[in-house]
């Protein structure tokens, strides 16, 4: 799919030529995800959510319940960020933190009505985003570049947890 120009006629997208090696790569994959970043924070803006609380809505959406320790752990953030935008987020009506009914020293963290409300919006937002993101891409390298992306996570954890491992010895 082209974009159509003055002439009314559909012309095709260039492709681009350009020899690209792997220092070419970081620079690449950063710039992608701030730019997808930006895009799906000003999707977001319209539901009066902020750049993250998005993961944060998300995660309670699918195990609502959780304590700000395992959200954080989940979405790969340190526990005094999570607890910050916890309170935010409390504060803006999306989240409300009680006392577990089985351990009342732990605290966990539930989405209010506004916050299930809230999730309908962040999935919309993400599809636009998406969609915008893989413009003129066929569904092939939209799977391809998943399974990419996937393999350069698993491979970018497995070196965490390793460095993880060397600082706990």
């Amino acid at each position: 799919m082209g974009k159509k120009h003055k002439d009314g006629k559909k012309h095709k997208k260039k492709k681009d030529q350009t020899e690209y090696t792997l220092v070419d790569f970081s620079p690449a994959l950063t710039q992608a995800a701030r730019s997808m970043r930006t895009v799906l924070s000003r999707n977001l803006l319209e539901s009066g959510l902020y750049a993250g609380q998005d993961g944060v809505i998300t995660s309670l959406a699918e195990s609502d319940g959780m304590t700000a320790g395992g959200l954080a752990q989940k979405l790969g953030v340190k526990a005094p960020t999570m607890t910050r935008t916890i309170g935010r987020m409390e504060a803006q009506g999306f989240l409300e933190r009680k006392p577990d009914a089985e351990d009342a020293r732990l605290t966990k963290v539930y989405l209010t009505e506004l916050g299930r409300g809230s999730v309908q919006a962040i999935e919309l937002a993400a599809s636009s985003c998406d969609k915008l993101a893989t413009l003129d891409f066929s569904e092939k390298e939209i799977r391809n570049l998943v399974r990419l992306l996937k393999a350069i996570d698993a491979n970018l954890q497995a070196e965490a947890m390793h460095v993880d491992e060397d600082e706990e010895d």
